[in-house]
């Protein structure tokens, strides 16, 4: 996997700063010369600590203000950082190198020790791999997840597809119901468990070896971010509609084209909702409406904000 020499930077990247801030990168591209990105742990006297939007946002307004961004071409709010300030880039595929080169200092890397093999064995090519999440930065817990990364979309489908015979060869499993409850209250939400449930089990991007949950997410180097298209919001909407394309619902965003007279898309900041819809099906989808400046063509985001609080796709089963 090749980064740009001159942007090195993608998205499920950590980036970390001589403040003891750690962000999780969240754009292919340069928001004006800095990276775009969000806080998600900060240093601590028990290490490194994990932070939720709000407690993210409050402590930067009230500490480190110049790491707060406002994306003109997104009107949305995040966050940034200058490359000068970074003080180490942490890269998934080599720090999931070094993990499976050295011996397990704990159950949760010995189990990705396991993990890896398995997925190269069912079609996953090694070299697309890498491994974010609490493991990226050394922080993981008994309890920690397996967070990976597959660089390229039709690597990914092809891992989803492995996964998939994995579980129907009971090499590895399906979530249970305590991991998936578990699941369910971390994400927080607009669904209920069991419509959570069903979307989930049907994705095969997350399963479990030995007890512990892992999942994998995608970065498409060949995509980056291109679009320079300016959004401005509308307020919030919810409506009932048909999927008619779903090649990028894995996508970091995800995308959706939708059956709408005045919707053409719902694109998907949130990992609660990736791959929730396929093409055909008929979708409820609550979001912010956001509009192209130059061509008045409007759009749905789900996840403005990480928790996506009252945003949600749900399928609609017409027979139930």
């Amino acid at each position: 996997m090749n980064r740009q020499p001159d942007f090195p930077f993608l998205p499920k990247d950590f980036i970390e700063t001589a403040e003891g801030l750690v962000f999780a990168v969240v754009s292919y591209g340069a928001q004006d010369g800095k990276v775009g990105c969000f806080l998600r742990y900060v240093q601590s006297e028990l290490g490194w600590k994990k932070v939720g939007t709000d407690a993210a946002n409050q402590l930067l307004a009230e500490h480190y203000p110049e790491y707060l961004y406002h994306s003109q071409q997104f009107d949305a709010a995040f966050h940034a950082v200058s490359p000068e300030r970074i003080v180490y880039h942490h890269q998934p595929e080599q720090v999931l190198a070094q993990l499976l080169e050295g011996p397990a200092c704990d159950d949760i890397v010995q189990r990705l020790q396991r993990l890896i093999p398995i997925l190269v064995q069912y079609g996953t090519n090694i070299d697309d791999l890498g491994v974010t999440g609490s493991l990226l930065i050394s922080c993981q817990k008994a309890s920690s997840d397996i967070d990976l990364v597959v660089y390229s979309r039709e690597e990914f489908h092809l891992t989803r597809l492995g996964i998939q015979q994995a579980v129907a060869d009971g090499v590895l499993s399906l979530l249970g119901n305590a991991l998936m409850r578990d699941n369910f209250q971390r994400r927080m939400g607009e669904l209920s468990y069991d419509d959570f449930s069903w979307h989930e089990n049907r994705k095969f991007n997350k399963a479990v070896i030995d007890g512990t949950k892992f999942d994998i997410g995608m970065v498409d180097v060949q995509v980056g971010d291109n679009e320079q298209k300016q959004y401005q919001k509308q307020g919030v909407l919810t409506l009932t509609t048909h999927v008619v394309d779903d090649q990028f619902s894995f996508d970091f965003p995800a995308r959706y084209a939708l059956d709408h007279d005045v919707i053409s898309e719902v694109v998907v900041f949130t990992q609660t909702y990736v791959g929730q819809a396929k093409i055909g099906e008929k979708i409820e989808v609550s979001g912010a409406v956001e509009y192209d400046v130059a061509t008045g063509q409007s759009r749905l985001i789900v996840g403005s904000s990480r928790e996506a609080v009252g945003e949600y796709i749900k399928v609609i089963n017409d027979n139930e």
